[in-house]
């Protein structure tokens, strides 16, 4: 088989070859062969005759942190939500977001296409039909390099329509904070939202009506149902 060259190399394995097993100096070599002379010292320095990949060993955006990214990835993970969905719903957790960075980031994860559900898989079961305006509000924890971060996430179960923010902490004060954030973003009336049992949504005492849980708060002054 050919040699495979990147398309600025300037010599071949048999040149590369001779460069290491020569002890002439930089400078005859480079003369010898026509090429630089920090040429002949990188090819002196290396035990092997192939290139190497080209760009950033480690490559990441140069638009997005390392906290957004890592905002992007645990939403596309958690939701599954097509690439538009995904940026129209992050826009304002990330407003200098793009479609294509955003694309550019799924891609430099693995998650730039969505599982497929057809063939022989099992077909993902259908939520029942809800009229619009009814929410399942969730938390995906998100790992950065400044510790863990949390992500509120809220799916409209007929539209779609997803709304994303991110909190240092999953308390219940953020919890209430979110709902009512996410009826302000909302264009349409939400008459439902449903959560797990976890202590930033309800009370894990026995009797809840014992004191009132804050996100009921917020449910009961805006005639929501929550379960």
């Amino acid at each position: 088989m050919g040699q495979v060259l990147h398309g600025s190399a300037t010599t071949t394995e048999a040149i590369r070859r001779a460069i290491q097993n020569s002890e002439e100096s930089l400078r005859a070599l480079s003369k010898r062969y026509g090429i630089n002379q920090k040429t002949v010292a990188k090819w002196r320095k290396r035990t092997s005759l192939a290139d190497l990949p080209t760009g950033p060993k480690e490559p990441h955006s140069t638009i997005l942190s390392m906290e957004e990214e890592a905002v992007v990835v645990a939403f596309r993970r958690h939701t599954l939500l097509p690439l538009d969905d995904c940026l129209y719903a992050l826009q304002p957790t990330i407003p200098h977001l793009t479609r294509s960075s955003l694309h550019r980031c799924l891609q430099r994860h693995g998650i730039s296409r969505l599982p497929d559900v057809e063939g022989d898989k099992e077909p993902k079961k259908k939520f029942k039909s809800y009229p619009i305006g009814y929410f399942h509000i969730d938390i995906a924890e998100v790992q950065t390099a400044e510790g863990k971060l949390y992500l509120f996430v809220a799916i409209d179960r007929t539209s779609k329509f997803a709304f994303a923010e991110l909190y240092s902490k999953a308390g219940k004060m953020n919890a209430a904070q979110f709902l009512r954030n996410l009826i302000a973003a909302v264009p349409y009336i939400i008459h439902t939202v449903l959560t797990d049992n976890g202590i930033q949504f309800t009370n894990r005492a026995v009797d809840r009506n014992a004191f009132q849980h804050i996100f009921d708060w917020v449910c009961d002054d805006n005639v929501l149902s929550i379960v």
